[in-house]
């Protein structure tokens, strides 16, 4: 269990922010941004479950959100670093239950004819919302790998585990058909109309 023995340190006033492994690097850096972006996913996720959804979205819903712990520790520790032990690196059997759970929703929904608006319940739109905050994540983790693996030697494994970024592709699709289900299993999706059929 980690101890948080203070909030306000006056560590970062100077721009400057701590990795996990206590190597110190400037809170504009890519590792700080992809991570910082995860912590916003959380967030909404937070707000998504206050709409109020049902059961079983909610239940899973927690779990994905202490996934997100871990997805971000993960992003917030070099690979190969002193803190390597002590970090839970995200695994592959936490995308598996991500893809069975897009499978399971997919299935009781019906047929989208048109691309799908946000909006219709509230629960829904917050989806919609987290489905892009989730894909802004995913190309920040996109951004830090291609930077950190610039200018390094052929065949250099990235400084990032990669899982995060499958991760969090499908967390955007899984949030997409649950904003369905959020509106009467599609049946109340706000469907895009063409100009031309406006």
């Amino acid at each position: 269990m980690v101890k948080l023995d203070r909030i306000t340190t006056g560590t970062g006033d100077q721009g400057m922010t701590s990795l996990a492994d206590g190597s110190r690097v400037p809170k504009a850096s890519p590792r700080v941004g992809a991570y910082g972006t995860v912590d916003e996913l959380n967030s909404l996720l937070g707000v998504v479950r206050a709409e109020g959804m049902p059961d079983d979205i909610d239940r899973e819903l927690i779990r994905i959100q202490h996934d997100l712990f871990d997805l971000g520790a993960d992003l917030a520790t070099p690979i190969g670093g002193p803190a390597e032990e002590h970090i839970p690196r995200l695994r592959n059997d936490q995308v598996y239950r991500l893809e069975a759970l897009i499978e399971a929703a997919t299935a009781r929904l019906a047929p989208a004819e048109s691309f799908v608006l946000p909006g219709g319940s509230r629960a829904s739109a917050f989806l919609h919302l987290a489905r892009t905050v989730a894909r802004r994540a995913e190309r920040a983790a996109v951004v830090l790998v291609e930077t950190e693996s610039a200018g390094g030697p052929e065949g250099t494994p990235p400084p990032v585990n990669t899982l995060c970024l499958k991760y969090l592709n499908r967390l955007s699709d899984l949030c997409f058909v649950w904003a369905r289900r959020c509106n009467d299993s599609g049946r109340a999706d706000v469907l895009w109309l063409p100009y031309h059929e406006r």
